[in-house]
């Protein structure tokens, strides 16, 4: 980590960066953001809270059937001060793939399971948002380090309307929630995306430390096989980061 990160003039940035967004895109509307009570849904729920006042930020819960840690999240909501609903996904999801499966023939790959509910937050999410009286605006809470190797959902939690954190390492992400006075055990908790039940290190092979220090530097202290597999999956991924490729016709302009 850069020794010249400096956490608390960072969040003034994003906090002005927010504000400025929000008076362009959304005036009157609240941020609405899926709050799962890990470190990034909590900073980026503190992090609109401080910009647009507690009373326009609403975090969303979305169990799927029971979620082990739903008490982080509840406490995400406390801490923050922002209100919040919960919403269940786990009789859509279950009709959802009975519907899938009935019609297509098939059973779904493992890896369509596992990203079903991201997308299914995602459609929750935008159908809260638009159901608000003022509207709503839905916050992406990715980082850098997740997005630099494609570790997030298309359409699913890669989605949003605006991504305050997107320029943040896991490792950068931590030392603001710090600044933030966020508990630890929300900030430093064992990362996971809930759903193949393994942390986000026994997923990707490597840890965020390793990672976060190979994109701020571009040097890697390991194995080579474990630089090769970032670069691999950095590559692959790109298309997340993307906007949809259109094609233009002749005659018309790019």
């Amino acid at each position: 980590m850069p020794e010249d990160f400096r956490a608390e003039e960072e969040i003034e940035r994003i906090v002005r960066f927010l504000r400025e967004w929000f008076e362009e895109n959304g005036r009157t509307a609240d941020a609405v953001i899926g709050l799962s009570g890990g470190k990034d849904s909590t900073i980026v729920a503190a992090l609109a809270a401080r910009a647009l006042r507690p009373e326009r930020v609403l975090g969303v819960l979305m169990p799927d059937g029971e979620q082990a840690d739903i008490e982080d999240a509840r406490e995400a909501a406390r801490v923050t001060g922002i209100r919040s609903v919960t919403v269940n996904i786990h009789a859509a999801k279950e009709a959802l793939l009975a519907s899938i499966t009935a019609g297509t023939g098939t059973e779904l790959s493992r890896d369509s399971v596992i990203n079903l509910p991201p997308r299914l937050r995602m459609s929750t999410l935008y159908a809260v948002a638009q159901s608000l009286p003022h509207g709503g605006r839905v916050l992406n809470t990715c980082n850098r380090s997740e997005d630099y190797v494609g570790y997030s959902t298309k359409y699913g939690d890669a989605a949003g309307d605006v991504s305050p954190c997107a320029e943040y390492t896991v490792s950068e992400m931590r030392l603001i929630g710090d600044a933030l006075g966020l508990p630890a055990h929300l900030i430093r908790k064992t990362p996971s995306d809930g759903l193949s039940g393994m942390s986000d290190e026994e997923k990707l092979g490597f840890t965020y430390e390793a990672l976060d220090h190979y994109i701020l530097t571009g040097t890697f202290d390991g194995p080579e096989e474990i630089r090769e597999r970032i670069d691999r999956l950095h590559v692959m991924n790109l298309h997340k980061l993307k906007t949809i490729p259109t094609y233009h016709r002749a005659g018309t302009s790019s």
